[in-house]
């Protein structure tokens, strides 16, 4: 019988915790009691429906628990003394998070005022949020909860200007931190012990069941032989990985074992092996159909179905994945890297050993969320999927193994649901003090209404928190504060466009009337972009909204709202690779046994695509046009992204010269500009052109 398969702690950016080891009683407690927070997950998943507070309580209860068994607060964990405070610590926050959601209706009937014994209950929860959320994500997150509690209640009335604010009671502040909508037990939390939670589940029997082992085969024999193959395995497997995992770091530990020194065998320098696994693993939380946390988030603040955000995120992923490829075939060229004999199976071989039932799974979740299952509903019978598929190939799996599968799924969401949970306290102040609305009024003074420039400052203020917070807290922080401002200057552009063709009703006019009544004989008629960027900057702000909706269909609101969180989205991936703090390049240089800063360094250069594909979800209709618009948008992205790698990388098929990088990159920028189809055309001929007297002298690789 195969031992269960232990992953790294699921998404979000995991840090160096203390973790207690397996073995002993404290190994068969987390045992068990994951499969019983399995199984209750499932239960009221699937099979009933209980009050949103009370499954939210009880997913953090049932995580608290286990965070107590696995993270000790203080030293190795094995002293017995410090076990027992810990499970008793434990004990008691889960018990508070279910007291204070018992005392709901007694707390509304006295008039949302407090007893002593809630005070104190109420108090131990919150603490124990914050100590569980420092076990085991660090000390950033606790601190910023602290700092957004103390905020509301005390210095924020202490300090001048846009951010002052009054202050509340602190029996509003508890009350709020547990009830609010945004809260402990919130909407975010719903998220957790719904989607996210199944879908991790999903990701375990699947990697119990032997499903990751044939994925790696399977992108061994897809790329195993082309220009630069075990680095092209990288990417097609952690593409592929990304599927089950949606975790980075996950995705490093698990494929970069293998592919790793594949591509120092072959003659990849380690750095560059390491960055090209780290930036690989990064796009596995881009792929759908999991996408780490992010897509159910982005699915809960926009309203946006999840099977929408799923579909439209295909093709921005491939073109990802395509851009690290690139870099990779390129660096194989330069360093003039071996095909490595002997070391790739045929797909025969791999076919043969019986993995291919594993795609069953997979293409059933894809089949039930695309005929309007619930990705609840749907992760339930893909998981059940997975157990039938297993029997048709030689790792079936009993009951000792779906236990196994149960118990990895709860034991990998701990962080990830504990984290979730926590950071509800920090959405919940900014919403309450109205943070967002200002830091997004700031972008927009900050930008003068250039929306490149609000990207630049949305994509620093991205870095600058993914030193310290996990990759989907991240998003969330950045979503609640910016997204606002940047769904207004995507919106603004269409207004403008709209403007500027004259086809504005006569209820738009009306507010022109009001707000530009010496322009107003300009209203209604063809005019340059320019001058309508003119008119629309005259609009107050205040009246702006009433604008976008008065012009804009329903449609068109939907797009600009899902470009602004898929940009921010995009962007707050970017701390994985980006030095000084880049864990998963870090993880990725353990494998290679490289410098950690030199191997972020060329993580971050490796995945240019996060920085570049946003940009045509910004000015392009990339994520909301018709398809023909997609695919040809598409088609000269892929070849503008191949262009500006080479520039990059200053080499095509052979090494480039500085005025011959300088041409390929104005040609890769013209390919990703929307230009218009027929300098896209000739851009991609002259392209073509070169790249092809480019190859002319270029050296064939030596296979050994």
């Amino acid at each position: 019988m195969s031992q269960q398969t232990s992953t790294p702690e699921v998404e979000l950016g995991e840090h160096e915790a203390i973790v207690r080891g397996d073995g002993g009683w404290i190994g068969k407690a987390v045992f068990g009691l994951g499969v019983l927070i399995s199984l209750m997950h499932i239960y009221f998943n699937v099979f009933a429906v209980i009050p949103g507070l009370w499954q939210n309580a009880l997913h953090f209860a049932g995580f608290v628990l286990m965070g107590a068994l696995i993270y000790p607060m203080f030293g190795n964990g094995k002293n017995k003394l410090l076990i027992g405070v810990d499970i008793f610590i434990g004990l008691l926050g889960a018990f508070a998070a279910l007291y204070m959601i018992s005392m709901e209706d007694a707390i509304y009937a006295r008039g949302v005022r407090l007893d002593t014994t809630e005070w104190i209950l109420g108090t131990i929860l919150l603490l124990m949020a914050i100590e569980f959320t420092r076990r085991t994500t660090g000390w950033i997150i606790p601190v910023l909860i602290i700092l957004a509690l103390t905020y509301i209640g005390w210095w924020g009335a202490l300090i001048d200007g846009v951010f002052k604010f009054k202050g509340l009671h602190t029996e509003t502040i508890l009350f709020r931190s547990v009830f609010g909508d945004d809260a402990l037990f919130g909407n975010i939390a719903r998220i957790s012990s719904t989607f996210v939670f199944m879908f991790i589940l999903f990701g375990a029997f699947l990697v119990r069941s032997g499903a990751g082992e044939f994925i790696i085969d399977l992108a061994r024999v897809v790329a195993g032989r082309s220009v630069g193959a075990p680095g092209l395995v990288a990417v097609f497997a952690s593409g592929l990985t990304g599927t089950i995992s949606g975790s980075a770091v996950a995705n490093t530990a698990s494929t970069g074992v293998i592919t790793i020194p594949l591509m120092k065998k072959a003659g990849f320098p380690a750095r560059f092996a390491g960055g090209v696994e780290a930036a690989a693993s990064t796009g596995g939380q881009l792929m759908p159909p999991i996408m780490g946390a992010g897509a159910f988030v982005m699915a809960n603040y926009t309203q946006i179905p999840y099977t929408t955000i799923i579909a439209v995120s295909f093709l921005p992923a491939i073109l990802y994945f395509a851009t690290v490829a690139f870099f990779v075939r390129m660096e194989a060229k330069r360093s003039n890297v071996h095909v490595v004999e002997g070391e790739i199976e045929t797909a025969k071989e791999v076919l043969k050993r019986g993995g291919l039932p594993f795609l069953l799974p997979i293409t059933l979740l894809i089949a039930l969320l695309t005929i309007g299952y619930t990705p609840t509903y749907a992760a339930g019978f893909a998981i059940i999927g997975v157990i039938v598929a297993s029997w048709l190939t030689p790792n079936k799996m009993g009951i000792r193994a779906v236990l196994e599968a149960l118990a990895l799924g709860a034991r990998n969401m701990v962080m990830t649901g504990i984290l979730l949970c926590a950071v509800g306290l920090i959405v919940n102040v900014i919403t309450t003090a109205g943070i967002g609305s200002t830091f997004s009024l700031m972008i927009t003074s900050w930008s003068g209404d250039s929306l490149i420039i609000a990207m630049v400052l949305i994509g620093l203020a991205s870095l600058v928190l993914g030193m310290g917070l996990p990759v989907t807290a991240s998003y969330i922080v950045l979503g609640t504060l910016s997204a606002p401002a940047l769904f207004a200057l995507i919106a603004d552009g269409m207004l403008v466009d709209i403007i500027a063709s004259g086809a504005l009703s006569d209820e738009a006019k009306a507010i022109f009337m009001l707000a530009a009544p010496e322009r107003l004989a300009e209203i209604g008629l063809p005019m340059s972009t320019d001058a309508a960027r003119g008119i629309l900057a005259l609009v107050p702000v205040d009246m702006s909204g009433t604008l976008r909706e008065m012009v804009l269909d329903e449609d068109t609101k939907l797009y600009a709202l899902l470009s602004a969180h898929m940009i921010i989205f995009w962007l707050s991936q970017d701390s994985n690779v980006t030095p000084p703090l880049c864990l998963t390049a870090f993880a990725a240089a353990a494998i290679a046994k490289s410098p950690p800063m030199a191997t972020g360094v060329q993580a971050w250069k490796v995945a240019k695509g996060l920085y570049i594909v946003p940009l045509l979800f910004a000015y392009t209709p990339f994520l909301g046009g018709e398809w023909y618009e997609v695919l040809q948008i598409f088609g000269f992205s892929f070849v503008g992204l191949y262009a500006v790698t080479g520039s990059l990388q200053g080499y095509l098929e052979e090494k480039l010269n500085w005025l011959e990088r300088g041409f390929v990159l104005v040609m890769g920028a013209v390919l990703l500009w929307p230009i218009g189809l027929e300098i896209h055309l000739a851009a991609l001929g002259i392209f073509v052109l070169f790249f092809f007297w480019n190859k002319k002298e270029a050296p064939e690789l030596i296979a050994s």
